[in-house]
């Protein structure tokens, strides 16, 4: 399913969603003037068609001692498909990695990193990301003050 297959109350259903995941059908029905039925048949419609991946819930990492937040680009030694893979997985299993992406340019991957404070993600660059074989180099940049964080997909 593409955007294209999307008319406007789809849209507009993706929108509250994405705004509050925990709405229950029947106040999202209202709020795209429908009943609840024709509502759940268009949301199981976009999950089964992998618009909708999945519902979440948005936790405040500085309540949560983690608000020391790090994008930390990576280069590897040299790149492979062995070695990519490699330190892929390591990283999934990393907790304080957030997300990470594959890049171009200088640097083949961008990680953000939750840390409560510099002393640990010292200690983390050390001993965890450290410890990966084929990591050659780093570069660290710290997150003073978040301007703008979303979530979600900016749908037009």
């Amino acid at each position: 399913m593409e955007i294209q297959n999307l008319d406007k109350t789809d849209i507009q259903i993706l929108k509250v969603l994405q705004e509050n995941g925990r709405i229950t059908v029947k106040e999202l029905a209202q709020r795209v003037h429908l009943s609840p039925t024709p509502v759940f048949e268009r949301m199981h419609r976009m999950e089964t068609a992998g618009i909708i991946e999945r519902y979440t819930t948005i936790l405040n990492a500085s309540k949560l001692g983690r608000g020391f937040v790090v994008f930390c680009s990576v280069k590897l030694r040299r790149m492979g498909k062995d070695i990519a893979h490699d330190f892929v997985n390591r990283i999934k299993d990393i907790p304080e990695v957030a997300e990470c992406y594959n890049i171009s340019g200088e640097f083949d991957y961008l990680l953000k990193i939750y840390a409560p404070d510099m002393q640990y993600y010292n200690e983390f660059i050390i001993n965890v990301l450290g410890t990966i074989e084929s990591l050659g180099s780093i570069q660290s940049s710290f997150v003073m003050n978040p301007v703008k964080t979303s979530p979600g997909i900016p749908i037009l």
